[in-house]
C-alpha cells in the first residue's frame, strides 16, 4: 500500500489530497471563481472557502486562515495573493500559482478592456447620463470601504491619530510621493504607538516553495522597484514608464483593493495619461464585474492617451499592477511562520494599515467626491448607494445598475 504523507506527522494544519492536482485543474476551478465572484475581496475569500476548503478540500481551515493573515500582512489584492498561494499548493509550485491567477483573472479583464475599446464610441446624453452614474458608484464604493477599514484598522486614538496626520500629508504634499511617504511614516508610528495590540499567532503553513526560490522572488520585487523608475527615466519610453507606474501601485497597496484607486489616480490622472471623468467612469464600472478589483488597471492600459494602449497597453498595466504581490506573496511563503511571530512586524504594519485609511480618505474627497457630486440630486443618489451597501448590504452591482439608470435618467429626463 502506498504511504499517506499525511500519516507521517501528527495532524498537520495544512492537509492535501492523496492523488498531486495539475495545473489544468487549477485553472479550470479558478475560471468558474472568476466568472461568478461578485462582491470584492472579503466576498472572494468566501467563495474560495466554501469551494476550495470546505468542498475539494485543498487546504483545511487553520491553513486557510494562517494564508489570508499572510496576503492580509503584505501589500497588494489579498483576495488574488491567496488564490494564487492555493494554485502554488494545488499545482505543486509556481505554474499552478499562474493558472490560479490566469483562471480568477483573465474573465473581468476582459469585459474592462472591452468596455474601454468601446468607451471613445459611446456618446450623447445617454452616454454621459450613465458615465456620471458610474461615478456616482464610485463615491458609494469607496465611502463603503473607508467605513469598514476605519472601523478594522483604526480602532483606537493612536491609530485615528496616524490615519489623520496621513490625510494631511497626502493633500497638503499633493504628489505620488506623498503616499508612499505617508505609508512609511505610519509604519514607523506604528513601531513607536502600537506595539503589544495584537494576538499571538498559532499554525504553521507549509507550501512546495523553497528559501531559495522565496529569496529570489523577493530579490526580483526589490530589484524592479528600484530599477524600472530608472530605466523608465533613462530611455524615455512610455512602455517603461506605464509598466513602472502600476508595478509601484500594486507594490504599495496596504488594506485592500480599493486603496489602489488613489495610487493609480496619481500614477495617470495627474500626469494626463487618462482623464479623471475617464478613470472614474471605469472604476465605477470595475464594481459590476466578477472577479479581482485589480483587473480595473486593464482598462487604464486600454484608454491611456501615449502609446502604448489598447491591447498592449492594457496587457502591460494588467502585469505590471499584479506582479509585485505575486513576487512578494511567492517569496514570503518559506518565511511568514517566522516573520509574523515578531511584535515589531505586526507593529508596524498596524500602523501602515492605518495611513492607508487616511489615503483613502483623502481620495474619497479628490477626485472621488469632487467629480461626481456636482448637485444636490448627486449627493442624495450616492448617499443612498452607500446606505444600500452598508445598512441594506446590497450587492455592488445592484448599486451599479441602480445609481447608473438614475444617472442615465437625470440627463435625459
Amino acid at each position: 500500500m502506498e504511504e499517506r504523507p499525511e500519516q507521517d506527522s501528527p495532524a498537520p494544519p495544512i492537509r492535501q489530497p492523496a492523488g498531486p492536482g495539475s495545473a489544468a485543474e487549477v485553472f479550470a476551478v479558478f475560471l468558474r471563481l472568476g466568472l461568478t465572484s461578485f462582491g470584492g475581496p472579503i466576498a472572494h475569500l468566501g467563495y474560495f472557502r466554501d469551494e476550495l476548503v470546505q468542498r475539494r478540500r485543498w487546504i483545511d481551515e487553520d491553513g486557510y486562515g494562517d494564508l489570508i493573515a499572510l496576503c492580509q500582512f503584505l501589500p497588494g489584492p489579498a483576495s488574488s495573493q491567496v488564490g494564487f498561494a492555493l494554485g502554488v499548493l494545488r499545482g505543486r509550485g509556481l505554474i499552478g500559482g499562474l493558472a490560479a491567477w490566469l483562471g480568477f483573472t483573465v474573465p473581468s479583464a476582459l469585459v474592462l478592456f472591452a468596455f474601454a475599446m468601446s468607451a471613445a464610441a459611446f456618446t450623447g446624453p445617454v452616454a454621459e447620463g450613465f458615465l456620471h452614474g458610474l461615478k456616482l458608484v464610485a463615491v458609494a464604493v469607496v465611502a463603503q470601504a473607508l467605513w469598514g477599514m476605519a472601523k478594522s484598522l483604526t480602532p483606537d486614538r493612536q491609530r485615528a491619530g496616524i490615519a489623520l496626520a496621513a490625510v494631511a500629508l497626502t493633500v497638503f504634499v499633493a504628489n505620488a510621493f506623498s503616499q508612499v511617504g505617508a505609508i512609511a511614516l505610519g509604519a514607523l508610528a506604528g513601531l513607536w504607538l502600537c506595539r503589544g495590540d495584537g494576538a499571538a499567532p498559532i499554525g504553521q503553513l507549509r507550501f512546495p516553495v523553497s528559501r531559495r526560490a522565496g529569496f529570489v522572488a523577493l530579490a526580483i520585487f526589490v530589484a524592479l522597484l528600484i530599477a524600472l523608475p530608472l530605466a523608465a527615466g533613462a530611455t524615455g519610453q512610455q512602455g517603461l514608464a506605464l509598466f513602472d507606474a502600476f508595478y509601484r501601485s500594486g507594490a504599495l497597496v496596504f488594506g485592500g483593493g480599493h486603496v489602489v484607486l488613489p495610487l493609480l489616480q496619481a500614477e495617470t490622472v495627474t500626469p494626463g495619461w487618462v482623464s479623471n471623468e475617464a478613470f472614474l467612469a471605469g472604476y465605477g464600472l470595475a464594481q459590476a464585474v466578477p472577479g479581482p478589483l485589480f483587473t480595473f488597471a486593464a482598462y487604464l492600459g486600454a484608454v491611456m492617451g501615449p502609446a502604448p494602449s489598447g491591447a498592449p497597453g492594457a496587457a502591460i498595466a494588467l502585469v505590471g499592477v499584479f506582479l509585485p504581490g505575486i513576487l512578494l506573496v511567492y517569496g514570503m511563503l518559506p518565511f511568514w511562520d517566522t516573520l509574523r511571530s515578531r511584535p515589531t512586524a505586526q507593529a508596524a504594519m498596524r500602523g501602515a494599515n492605518a495611513a492607508v485609511v487616511g489615503i483613502l480618505g483623502a481620495a474619497l474627497y479628490d477626485p472621488v467626491w469632487t467629480s461626481a457630486v456636482l448637485s444636490p440630486r448627486d449627493f442624495v443618489l450616492a448617499l443612498g448607494g452607500f446606505l444600500l451597501l452598508t445598512v441594506w448590504k446590497a450587492p455592488s452591482w445592484v448599486v451599479v445598475l441602480l445609481l447608473t439608470a438614475a444617472g442615465t435618467l437625470s440627463r435625459v429626463l
